[in-house]
C-alpha cells in the first residue's frame, strides 16, 4: 500500500490507511457510476470526498504500475499544481494505491468537500436571461487558466462547480482533474474545442465565446465562430 498525504493532514493518517477496508460501510454515496464517490466525516469532523476509482483492466493495472501515474495520483497532484497556479479546486488532502503482486488493485484519493454547491448542468435547461454574469465570469475564469498554459481535458458541465458569493463575485472550482495538461500554449483554435462539451443554448455559446474573446484581446467575431463549429460538431455524434 502506498499512501502521500498532504502534510496538513498527519492526523488522519491512520483513518485514510483503513479506507480500503471502511470505505464501503462509511458515509454517503454522492456517485456511483464507473467509480464511487462517498461523502465522509474524517477523524476531527471535517466533510471530505473520497472517491475510490474504477479497478484497472489488467492491461492497465500494469501500465499504472510501472509506465504510468494512476488517476489518483495525477488528481492528486494536478490540484496541488492547480492551487499553485491561483485555480480553485477542492483540496487535496491525500492519495492512497493498494497493490498485489506489484500491479494496482485499487486507488483512493481524499478531498476536502467543495464549499461550492451549483455546477454547470443548470444552463442545460435554464433559459441564458438573468444568468449572464455567471457565464461572463466563466469566460473570465477560463481565460485566465488558459493564460497560465493550463488546459482540463474533461471541461465538461459536471466538471465545473461555481457559486455567487455573498458579495456578488462567482467562484469556480474543478474537479476530476486527472486529465489535464501544464504548460501549453493556448492558441484560439485550442481554447474553442476546449468549450465543446458544454451545455447551453446557441446563446449561452455566443455570450461566453464573445467575453473570452475579449479577455484574450481576440476576435469576437472568430472565436464564436469557431466555438460553435467545435460544440455543434461534438454533440451532433451523440444525439
Amino acid at each position: 500500500m502506498k499512501l502521500v498525504l498532504n502534510p496538513t493532514y498527519e492526523p488522519w493518517r491512520e483513518w485514510v490507511a483503513n479506507l480500503p477496508e471502511n470505505f464501503a460501510c462509511q458515509g454517503e454515496v454522492i456517485y456511483d457510476a464507473r467509480n464511487q464517490i462517498r461523502l465522509m466525516t474524517a477523524p476531527d469532523g471535517t466533510k471530505v470526498c473520497v472517491k475510490r476509482f474504477h479497478k484497472p483492466r489488467f492491461l492497465n493495472r500494469f501500465i499504472y504500475s510501472c509506465f504510468r501515474s494512476p488517476k489518483a495520483v495525477r488528481a492528486y497532484t494536478n490540484a496541488l499544481r492547480l492551487q499553485q497556479n491561483g485555480i480553485g479546486t477542492p483540496t487535496p488532502v491525500a492519495y492512497l494505491l493498494v497493490q498485489h503482486g506489484g500491479l494496482l488493485q485499487e486507488s483512493y484519493l481524499v478531498t476536502l468537500q467543495s464549499r461550492l454547491t451549483r455546477n454547470f448542468y443548470e444552463f442545460r435547461h435554464h433559459p441564458l436571461a438573468g444568468h449572464e454574469p455567471v457565464v461572463e465570469a466563466f469566460a473570465q475564469f477560463t481565460a485566465d487558466l488558459h493564460r497560465k498554459g493550463i488546459l482540463h481535458k474533461d471541461y465538461s458541465p459536471g466538471n465545473i462547480l461555481f457559486d455567487v458569493m455573498e458579495n456578488g463575485q462567482v467562484a469556480f472550482e474543478l474537479v476530476d482533474i486527472n486529465r489535464m495538461l501544464f504548460d501549453q500554449t493556448v492558441n484560439m483554435d485550442k481554447a474553442c474545442y476546449n468549450f465543446r462539451k458544454l451545455w447551453g443554448g446557441e446563446d449561452f455559446f455566443v455570450l461566453l465565446a464573445s467575453a473570452y474573446a475579449r479577455a484574450r484581446g481576440w476576435n469576437e467575431e472568430e472565436c464564436c465562430r469557431r466555438t460553435i463549429h467545435y460544440w455543434q460538431q461534438f454533440w451532433r455524434h451523440r444525439t
